[in-house]
């Protein structure tokens, strides 16, 4: 199983940040292989990420490590050729905790752009945060 966002190039967007303070909880955390640093959404919902790479790229799983108390609920991945064409893949439930979440697709996915998107959240504000995000093939 090999990582696909270290051996990728990629660019990634996200739905929002706190307070737009990107210094402090912007996108990049979640990749920084960091336990200290996350990406942390502002209020309301859905919350999104996508994951554009160069060139096209299987997906078997990927992982996400949330913050308790701040959890992505009715979650889906999409994906497609580019991000304003996703189509969603698979859905996938996290459940409330902190560890990190391994998540097994029933079929690879190939395909240049990724979109997770966390419809809900067990914060009532709907605030999601996540200390790490990797997929692999």
């Amino acid at each position: 199983m090999s990582s696909v966002l270290k051996e990728n190039k990629f660019e990634c967007r996200v739905s929002s940040v706190l307070n737009k303070n990107i210094r402090s909880y912007g996108k990049n955390h979640m990749f920084d292989d960091s336990a200290e640093t996350c990406w942390n959404s502002d209020a309301g919902t859905p919350q999104w990420i996508v994951i554009n790479f160069e060139e096209e790229c299987t997906v078997s799983s990927f992982e996400i490590e949330f913050q308790g108390g701040f959890v992505g609920k009715d979650c889906h991945i999409e994906a497609g050729n580019d991000e304003k064409n996703t189509t969603i893949v698979e859905a996938f439930n996290p459940e409330d905790r902190n560890n990190l979440q391994k998540f097994k697709l029933k079929d690879q996915i190939k395909a240049k752009s990724f979109k997770f998107v966390f419809n809900q959240s067990t914060d009532f504000f709907g605030r999601i945060i996540i200390y790490n995000l990797s997929l692999y093939s």
